[in-house]
């Protein structure tokens, strides 16, 4: 047998696929979309608090919140999610019982607060100066100015950066099967793993992979449309203006004579 059958066989089996299809549209991909989405709120949640702390002029409000974002980026996701979901296992039995998910998605909050308060920052300081001065000259106190003015103009400027980072979260959900889910739990990966080693073969894991990429590729290509969108700005399409009654009367009569 060549090495290419070999590899067709152990990869790409149709019928080891097709056993797998089921667990992974039912159970898998729902799953894989509460913790990306999830993760996601939460995250964006916490990532806005962090932004502006990370822009304040006081060093009690900046450095904590550049040490959470240094520790949380730095950290392997693995290991923070083993932290969080073994570590607080015995809280996480007196809150929600012995469901290990909410503890997941709490983990991968966390890695996603730091990532995006990362992404508003560069947004937020990205702001000419000038629009904080004009706000605070037309009566807004510094908050408001900051709330109101400043910190939606930075957020707009960074979506892509912050649907690239959701891409990411999409993918590192996966790394939740450390904390042993149910059947009923599990994501696309831990489904395609599962039935891997049961058949010892691995095409349901393959069938996974393509499934993330079925979640991921049309947010590439939301990045893309967002980008250029922001780039270029709205097309505005100018309607021809009304010509007056009596001109359009004599552009009638000169024609009825012609």
């Amino acid at each position: 047998m060549s090495q290419f059958s070999t590899l067709v066989e152990t990869f790409f089996d149709w019928g080891s696929m097709r056993s797998a299809i089921s667990d992974l549209l039912t159970t898998g991909v729902p799953n894989t979309l509460v913790l990306a989405a999830s993760s996601a709120a939460a995250g964006t949640l916490l990532g806005l608090p962090l932004a502006v702390a990370g822009t304040a002029r006081t060093r009690w409000l900046r450095w904590p919140a550049r040490v959470y974002t240094d520790v949380f980026r730095g950290l392997p996701a693995a290991v923070t999610i083993l932290l969080i979901g073994v570590g607080l296992a015995p809280q996480g039995l007196e809150i929600w019982g012995p469901d290990p998910y909410p503890l997941g998605i709490v983990a991968l909050s966390l890695i996603a607060a730091a990532y995006f308060g990362e992404i508003f920052r560069s947004g937020i300081q990205s702001v000419e100066a000038g629009q904080l001065e004009a706000a605070r000259a037309l009566g807004f106190s510094q908050s408001a100015a900051m709330r109101l003015v400043v910190i939606p103009q930075g957020v707009r400027r960074v979506l892509p950066a912050w649907v690239n980072q959701l891409i990411s979260l999409v993918k590192d959900s996966s790394l939740i099967y450390f904390l042993g889910l149910t059947a009923g739990q599990r994501d696309l990966f831990r489904i395609g793993q599962d039935a891997a080693a049961n058949t010892g073969n691995e095409s349901a894991l393959v069938l996974a992979g393509l499934f993330y990429l079925l979640l991921t590729v049309p947010l590439t290509h939301l990045v893309n449309v967002v980008d250029r969108r922001l780039r270029t700005g709205r097309q505005v399409v100018e309607e021809p203006a009304e010509q007056p009654a009596a001109f359009q009367d004599t552009a009638v009569e000169g024609a009825t004579h012609a």
